[in-house]
């Protein structure tokens, strides 16, 4: 215990700031006085100083015990940028050598190191426990506490033996600190690190400055359209995009690297040097967004992160939350936007069908409480409080959510919440929410029969409602504390004393129906085969100028620009050359020799009809045979016959036909003169490429009609694409 320290004066000292945020003097003046306590804070309110100004004063060296990696590095880079030398602040995990290990031991046994992190999964080996006997220790500070907790979003075995260690090592102050915990897990986390009688220091969890939306996951075409557009309109902002899997989280980096954004993609597979130069990349703002599993953003203490997009629903709602905290650390404006898809919610469940039933229970129960925000129509901002256990007046949203910003229909609900409620009282706290929902409606489950909940007088008695609306009712009557939900047991409904008063006394109660998301098999969709809706208007004027150009030019139209590219700009509107070379099947080489007329037709169509144009939505797709094109390339270039090509590149000779047509009318020249002379003599070729300079239509079927069996469908289908080579690229 240190008795009278000017802590505003150290404050200033040591980190330059004049005044404290929120709870943190309170804490740092208990955690100074030898007190166990325990700190919840949100993202952003400064709860790392909570630990770091105690362990700069006091004597000794305090204890930080933190999960990640990445956490470790940028809080001792942090700590160091304050303090005179380097030892100040050290960290102790699997990614040091030996030597380094020996030069952190080194530092703190002389004295010079104030805060040392320590990964739990070290600080359970027996030489790291022998070493840390020797050392005079100030505190110990649990950091990301609810990963103690299995109902935490981050749950880590590890965690549960913290107190014993710590206890074997010595009998020191204890400090536990998150961001984020429901009663449940504040509860878990007291009992298990055995401080049930700390100081518990907890703030508010709203932030103000988060705008929260959630949108329709539907096809990946469209959701990248948006993620780009939305990205583009922020440009040079920083951003964090989550998703579930390895996988996903390199294809949509890559999705948005071509398509003109600085994006990195960061998981638990790559190695640490890469994990590591990524983070650092974004910190110093070498890269603007970072396409992430949960393994990233922990404890980064990036202020300005503009935006937080969920691609895949997170697992529980505190994982979102944690998550979406990483926005507007600065008290700036962050923007929060989710993708939801019920079948999501079903392929998580699927992933749990291993695990054990108690964790297999757990886990429906989190993501049932996830999927509800994301449906609910009600303030989002007061459905995620509420699950932490705060009360909020959804007035005081400032329309910082998009049910608030974009409010549905209201209606009287009085009645339907008085029959939910009564039900409920009825049947007895044994129900979980499909069951009440079930029996309401009227519909005989297994489990409904089985309890004889069927012969009930409220069977029924809502059938005139589908299962979303008594749904809504029942998470208005959660989030206004008139039922209960005992998430630890299986999510069982109960009516609360303020329900039975309104039994009692019932007033007006208005609702607006929760929002029906349809479910949607990603898999099913493939962006080279989505349906563009062209404006045919536009459409037909591009085809009179293909026409006009084609006549000048004394070629046919199909030369100029095929249907499909025609369709594309009357889709996109480019209205400058760089936009023009996004078109499908238009390159650098045909953007130039063509594009200006076109270019200028569409910028004159948009500004004369007032189009709002989605040039931000042009996304181009990652091409997954680029490399096989480019040996195609190669090879022609090399003047290998195409046999060898197509035996060389493991394709047959009909695909390697249409992968050569598919680079030509892409603007791409090939000379294909060396394999066509050896089928063709010069005045043969002359004829066929006079066929097709004044044939308008281009079909290979045509042209074999015209010659009548004469040329074989090989050499018309190779004279046709040195044709558009010569003269379209």
């Amino acid at each position: 215990m240190v008795e009278s320290v000017d802590l505003k004066g150290a404050l200033k000292d040591f980190f330059g700031f004049d005044a404290f945020k929120g709870n943190q003097e309170s804490v740092i003046q208990s955690v100074m006085e030898g007190k166990d306590c325990f700190v919840i804070m949100p993202t952003g309110a400064g709860k790392s100083l909570c630990y770091q100004l105690p362990a700069l004063i006091l004597e000794g060296t305090a204890i930080v015990i933190s999960p990640l990696i990445a956490l470790m590095k940028n809080q001792v880079d942090s700590i160091r940028g304050f303090g005179s030398t380097d030892a100040v602040a050290h960290f102790m995990n699997s990614s040091l050598t030996k030597a380094e290990i020996l030069k952190v031991k080194s530092d703190i046994l002389e004295g010079n190191t104030k805060l040392l992190f320590v990964a739990p999964e070290t600080l359970k080996k027996e030489e790291t426990v022998d070493f840390l006997k020797q050392i005079n220790i100030s505190f110990v500070a649990v950091d990301e506490a609810h990963c103690i907790s299995e109902w935490g979003h981050d749950f880590r075995p590890e965690y549960r033996n913290i107190k014993k260690i710590v206890k074997e090592i010595s009998d020191v102050p204890m400090m536990a600190l998150t961001a984020t915990a429901t009663p449940k897990v504040q509860a878990d986390i007291q009992k298990n690190l055995g401080m049930n009688d700390a100081t518990i220091f907890k703030s508010s969890f709203n932030r103000s400055n988060l705008y929260y939306e959630v949108r329709p996951k539907e096809s990946k075409e469209k959701v990248m359209k948006e993620m780009v557009s939305f990205i583009k309109s922020r440009s040079r902002k920083s951003g964090i995009i989550y998703c579930l899997s390895r996988k996903k989280v390199e294809e949509i980096a890559q999705m948005l690297s071509v398509n003109g954004i600085s994006a990195l993609a960061y998981h638990a597979g790559m190695d640490a040097k890469t994990r590591a130069s990524t983070q650092d990349k974004f910190l110093m703002e070498d890269v603007d967004v970072i396409v992430a599993t949960i393994a990233f953003g922990m404890g980064i203490d990036k202020p300005d992160v503009r935006f937080v997009i969920h691609y895949d629903i997170p697992k529980s709602l505190e994982g979102y939350y944690q998550e979406t905290g990483r926005a507007g650390r600065d008290g700036l404006d962050g923007e929060c936007l989710l993708f939801y898809n019920p079948g999501d919610i079903e392929k998580l469940e699927k992933f749990m069908k291993d695990k054990p039933v108690a964790e297999r229970e757990i886990g429906s129960q989190l993501l049932f409480e996830t999927s509800s925000y994301a449906e609910s129509s009600q303030c989002r901002r007061k459905m995620l409080l509420h699950y932490f256990g705060e009360t909020f007046n959804e007035d005081d949203c400032n329309k910082m959510c998009d049910n608030c910003r974009h409010p549905k229909e209201k209606f009287d609900v009085s009645e339907e919440l008085m029959l939910t409620l009564q039900a409920i009282e009825a049947l007895g706290p044994k129900f979980n929410l499909k069951h009440i929902v079930d029996v309401l409606k009227g519909v005989k489950s297994s489990e409904v029969a089985d309890y004889g909940n069927d012969q009930s007088p409220f069977f029924g008695k809502g059938s005139d409602k589908d299962a979303l609306f008594w749904k809504g009712v029942v998470r208005l009557g959660l989030l206004n504390g008139l039922l209960f939900k005992s998430i630890e047991n299986y999510g069982l409904l109960s009516v609360t004393d303020k329900g039975r008063d309104y039994i009692q006394q019932p007033y007006k109660v208005q609702m607006a129906i929760d929002s029906s998301f349809e479910k949607v098999n990603e898999d099913d969709f493939d962006t080279a085969q989505m349906e563009n809706i062209f404006d045919e208007t536009l459409f037909g004027l591009l085809k009179e100028l293909c026409k006009k150009v084609a006549k000048q030019k004394n070629l046919p139209p199909y030369v100029i620009f095929q249907e499909p590219s025609l369709e594309d700009m009357a889709t996109k509107y480019p209205i400058s050359m760089e936009e023009m070379e996004n078109i499908v099947g238009v390159g650098k080489n045909k953007v130039i020799k063509f594009g200006k007329p076109f270019v200028e037709l569409i910028a004159k169509y948009v500004e004369e009809n007032d189009i709002e144009r989605p040039t931000d939505i042009v996304v181009r797709s990652v091409p997954n045979k680029s490399g096989k094109k480019i040996a195609i390339i190669q090879n022609i270039d090399k003047k290998i016959g195409l046999d060898v090509i197509s035996k060389s590149n493991g394709i047959s000779n009909d695909e390697l036909m249409h992968e050569i047509e598919n680079i030509v009318y892409s603007g791409t020249k090939l000379n294909l003169h060396y394999y066509i002379n050896d089928m063709l003599d010069e005045e043969r070729q002359e004829e066929i490429f006079d066929y097709f300079r004044t044939s308008e239509i281009d079909s290979l079927d045509a042209a074999v009609k015209e010659f009548d069996g004469e040329y074989s469908l090989e050499e018309l289908q190779l004279m046709r694409i040195q044709f558009i080579s010569d003269m379209a690229n």
